[in-house]
């Protein structure tokens, strides 16, 4: 097995807790955070249902202790938060002591601020610093100003696999050796724009998602921030630092097949789950949970199913469920907030369970887990599949 890259580290804030601590306490209590908007100004308000973090702008930016004229959109202060609390839990005061580098993933970048102050531009000459915010690299640069990074800095939007590509860039560059520490992850706000344009694609909800199940109608829209640190053994033994975890695997894959939708065969998942195990240099039978994409879309959970029946098989397949139940689907900021609650599950020897599954998908077997239960849980296999067949798979070992 391929001993994998430490994580140190891990901050995040969701719609069911401002802290890593709290998001696993609503996980243990099995209380969602998915409700209708209250906090986004928006003519959909009472039609769909989301994971919204309840917290104002003027919120985020008392606690982040921010200038008045400000340029940070709410992407940019979650990420702030997140990746703020993961440089605190692995103990990091001094920031750039060893060549230490920032991958964020991001969709939404600024686009809150964009389509709430663009029509204004031309006659508010305060708005306008917020023109440089609709860049996804603007969040980036704003969250590592913050946080005093030096170093390398870079910015990945491959959609809803963004932030799983974030945590990979960063186990490759640290395993070969260009940088000794990095914080990986990423964060994505609500805004209209992506609940107008997962509209047009009619795949969301009016109620609670339902991952995995026969009736699923569409996903709920989530805004999140997850942060990990990963550093070099080196640095661990130097310092002495405590192991949540390590990223033993990880791949990307793309089918290639439609702008949005998977392929019916799940060929993208495959591929991504079958090299991400080679690079762990295990197999398939090492796998004792899968924390699975789950967006409860009919296209994603058919093509994701179909995808681990091929690397698992119907009977053999581990227990797997999805936690978008509980956060709504994040977008970007998916993938490492899925990681945060897979070095949980590692951690406590927890399954997170698949809620609101009712009935069986008529093209397969396999069920997910649909109630908290205890499992030695050694080896974590968890799914990030974007539009455009972006596929990437991470696993993750204690």
């Amino acid at each position: 097995m391929n001993k994998g890259i430490a994580i140190t580290g891990m901050g995040i804030i969701s719609s069911i807790g401002n802290t890593v601590e709290e998001n696993l306490n609503a996980l243990k209590s099995v209380s969602p955070g998915i409700s209708r908007i209250e906090m986004l100004k928006t003519r959909h308000k009472d039609q769909i249902m989301v994971g919204e973090i309840k917290k104002t702008n003027d919120d985020l930016e008392k606690q982040l202790g921010l200038e008045p004229l400000h340029s940070f959109s709410r992407t940019a202060m979650i990420g702030t938060i997140a990746a703020k609390e993961a440089l605190q839990d692995a103990q990091i005061s001094d920031v750039n002591e060893y060549r230490t580098g920032f991958v964020s993933g991001t969709s939404v970048g600024g686009m809150d601020t964009t389509e709430k102050h663009y029509l204004g531009y031309t006659e508010i000459e305060d708005n306008r610093r917020f023109i440089q915010a609709q860049h996804a690299g603007f969040t980036t640069q704003s969250i590592s100003n913050y946080l005093g990074i030096n170093g390398y800095v870079s910015t990945i939007s491959t959609a809803c696999s963004s932030a799983a590509n974030a945590i990979m860039l960063g186990a490759r560059m640290i395993k070969a050796g260009k940088i000794d520490r990095m914080i990986v992850g990423g964060t994505d706000a609500l805004s209209k724009f992506t609940i107008n344009g997962f509209g047009t694609l009619m795949i969301l909800s009016d109620s609670e998602c339902t991952p995995f199940d026969d009736n699923r109608k569409g996903l709920n829209l989530g805004e999140a921030a997850a942060f990990l640190v990963l550093e070099s053994d080196a640095v661990v033994e130097k310092e002495n630092k405590k192991v949540l975890g390590r990223v033993a695997g990880w791949a990307n894959a793309n089918d290639a097949y439609h702008q949005t939708a998977s392929s019916s065969d799940g060929e993208g998942a495959f591929l991504a789950m079958n090299e991400a195990l080679r690079i762990a240099d295990i197999t398939a039978d090492d796998i004792d949970y899968v924390n699975a994409h789950g967006t409860a879309t009919p296209n994603n959970d058919l093509s994701e199913g179909v995808a681990m029946t091929r690397i698992f098989g119907e009977e053999k397949a581990p227990v797997f469920s999805s936690t978008k139940a509980f956060t709504g689907h994040t977008l970007a900021a998916a993938g490492s907030v899925e990681a945060v609650y897979s070095l949980l599950s590692l951690r406590e020897n927890l399954i997170f369970p698949n809620l609101n599954f009712k009935s069986k998908m008529k093209e397969f077997s396999l069920v997910p887990q649909t109630e908290l239960v205890s499992k030695e849980i050694k080896t974590i296999l968890s799914n990030s599949f974007g539009f455009g067949g972006n596929c990437s798979t991470l696993i993750f070992t204690k």
